[in-house]
């Protein structure tokens, strides 16, 4: 079977620089943390840092060398790993005593785990050779956290050669997966996220390293982030055909977390994971079915039933009752535990400025924006340093930013090459071809408005580590961008790595809005809040989007009651009578939204 972590959460992957280097200061603990790959500059910058402090040579991979992108990321997960299997077996062969790290290993576990209960025998047993014998079993039974990589599949620009032509099997995604794929990291994950991309995973057929060594055993496992049942099954099917397993689907909040959203139809939380809770086995027999004959069609030994499947989830949660909600009632494998760390620099990394904004927010301080050239919407903190940049170039006259890493190039409306909605190239053609159409006051102004919301995220989400750790990374660019979920504003204090576990499981709390709501009830909140957004900015409403608002309102409603049913089982936890309330009043809205469209219709 596949090692897995002792602890009952995971770090997600948070923006390309507040998780860059997680895994090299929490694996040694067992903890799993996710990061992106998709920044090569950014990582090239990290290896110099992290090769100088610990005292090996650094050898700087230039971009005119031949396949530098994968060099480059290649040997940053190569160098994390390293430094992760120093500190893990350093702390092994450290010794019992107060204070020390071994010591936080084992004092930082989930109580209810197997591991800590041998450790707190360990701890009353007066008898020497005893002691002796579960001080060994104890690091026998050591295991480091997983290193992560998270490819959003979204991103994935051509690189062109001199010809001026794509380099075959050289885009921005397909070197990631090349570079992670070839590094030496081992119990490791790769996690695609933001949908389907046929040509990456078509790609990764290719790769003998994403096989089965046995069952239920794989050096690089597969895991899709998903936001719904559906999408799991076609993702999961597509990979199996071709002899690739999806080890995990990590179900997130299509509003209530970090970075990009991708709502759902108003398909809600709970209903979601009942679904994969009641058909998790069909999932796994489904996908088995087309991985099975895939496999012995390439010549390898097939399996004689379906490898594991974890399912877990992120997005808004922020207390032990909630964690233990998700674990005991809907059976998932691992939580999380994204926002809330990015308060304890012993786990992430955000410069002192940014830091100081995310202690000090509050709700109307994190807003659904539009500042992606993704055109996703994106959760924002107001008030960074990359914010007062944009407005201040907006001011000047000179609206749109530097494009100098581009990676988010996509648009070619005005462009024979695409290039990037935040540049200062787009803005001022957009601007112009804006200036001159025909549009109403109020659809001139709202699409003017989108447009200069348009941030440099490449630059903006890589820029809090290098701050940080002083050493440069883009000349005269340092703006930073962040972008919490909306559940930042219910922690406001500098935690150490000790005090964020203790408060996942329930030994403290960090919590500092008593009123605030579940996270079932602020994820029903935001999408009402999204659908009135949706339907203003709407100038026509044709039939067509009348019948997507109608099965909008439709499925909030049936994620109303049943929240309703849950209710009722007593599952819920304490504030039942709180949540019982909020959903009289969401129930109210939504029906009157309902009845407006209705009457738009006649």
């Amino acid at each position: 079977m596949q090692i897995s972590s002792p602890h009952h959460f995971h770090i997600p992957v948070m923006g390309l620089a507040y998780s860059i280097d997680s895994p090299i200061k929490v694996a040694c603990y067992g903890i799993n943390s996710a990061i992106s790959i998709i920044e090569d500059n950014l990582l090239e910058t990290m290896r110099k840092h992290y090769s100088q402090k610990n005292g090996e040579i650094y050898v700087p991979i230039g971009i005119k060398e031949k396949d530098y992108r994968v060099k480059r990321i290649t040997q940053y997960l190569n160098l994390m790993q390293s430094l992760v299997n120093i500190e893990f077996e350093k702390i092994k062969a450290s010794t019992f005593r107060l204070g020390s790290d071994l010591m936080k290993y084992f004092e930082m576990l989930p109580d209810n785990g197997e591991l800590k209960r041998i450790f707190q025998k360990f701890l009353l047993t007066e008898n020497p050779s005893e002691r002796e014998k579960l001080e060994n079993l104890l690091k026998e039974k050591m295991r480091p956290g997983a290193i992560e990589v998270n490819i959003m599949t979204k991103v994935d620009k051509d690189n062109l050669g001199k010809d001026d032509l794509p380099i075959p099997n050289a885009s921005d995604a397909l070197t990631a997966l090349r570079a992670y794929a070839t590094s030496d990291l081992k119990n490791s994950a790769l996690i695609f996220s933001a949908g389907m991309n046929p040509r990456l995973f078509n790609y990764m057929e290719d790769f003998r390293e994403f096989d089965a060594i046995a069952w239920g055993h794989f050096h690089k496992k597969v895991v899709i982030k998903v936001s719904d049942y559906r999408s799991a099954l076609i993702q999961g099917k597509y990979l199996a055909k071709k002899g690739i397993w999806v080890s995990e689907f990590r179900i997130e909040s299509g509003l209530n977390c970090g970075g990009h959203v991708f709502a759902t139809q108003g398909l809600l939380m709970g209903p979601i994971l009942n679904e994969f809770k009641e058909r998790k086995e069909e999932l796994r027999e489904s996908l088995f079915s087309l991985y099975n004959p895939a496999i012995i069609s390439k010549g390898k030994q097939g399996f004689s039933r379906p490898h594991p499947i974890k399912i877990t989830v992120q997005g808004g949660i922020g207390t032990a009752e909630e964690d233990n909600f998700l674990h005991d009632y809907y059976k998932v494998d691992s939580t999380g535990w994204g926002t809330p760390f990015l308060l304890c620099p012993e786990a992430t990394t955000v410069d002192k400025r940014t830091l100081k904004l995310l202690l000090n927010s509050k709700e109307k301080d994190v807003i659904r924006s539009q500042s992606s050239p993704l055109g996703v919407g994106f959760n924002y903190l107001k008030g960074t340093s990359a914010e007062t940049e944009r407005l201040q170039r907006i001011e000047k006259g000179t609206p749109g930013s530097p494009c100098t890493e581009k990676f988010l190039v996509s648009n070619t409306e005005f462009t024979k090459k695409p290039i990037c909605t935040a540049s200062r190239k787009y803005q001022k053609l957009k601007l112009k071809q804006l200036e001159e159409s025909n549009l109403s006051e109020t659809e001139y102004q709202q699409q003017k408005e989108d447009l200069l919301s348009k941030e440099c995220l490449c630059v903006g989400l890589s820029n809090a580590a290098p701050l940080n750790y002083e050493v440069p990374f883009l000349k005269k660019q340092q703006a930073v961008t962040v972008c919490p979920g909306p559940n930042i504003v219910n922690f406001s204090k500098i935690s150490t790595l000790r005090e964020m576990t203790d408060h996942i499981y329930g030994r403290c709390n960090l919590m500092q809005q008593k009123n605030r709501p579940h996270m079932f009830i602020r994820e029903l909140e935001l999408y009402i809040d999204f659908l009135e957004h949706q339907i203003s900015r709407t100038q026509n409403l044709d039939k067509r989007m009348l019948k997507t608002w109608e099965g909008f309102c439709n499925n909030l409603l049936d994620g109303i009651e049943y929240y309703r049913k849950m209710l009722k089982k007593k599952v819920l936890g304490r504030n039942s009578i709180s949540f019982e309330k909020a959903l009289k009043v969401a129930e109210k809205t939504v029906c009157s939204m309902k009845t407006a469209l209705f009457k738009t219709s006649l």
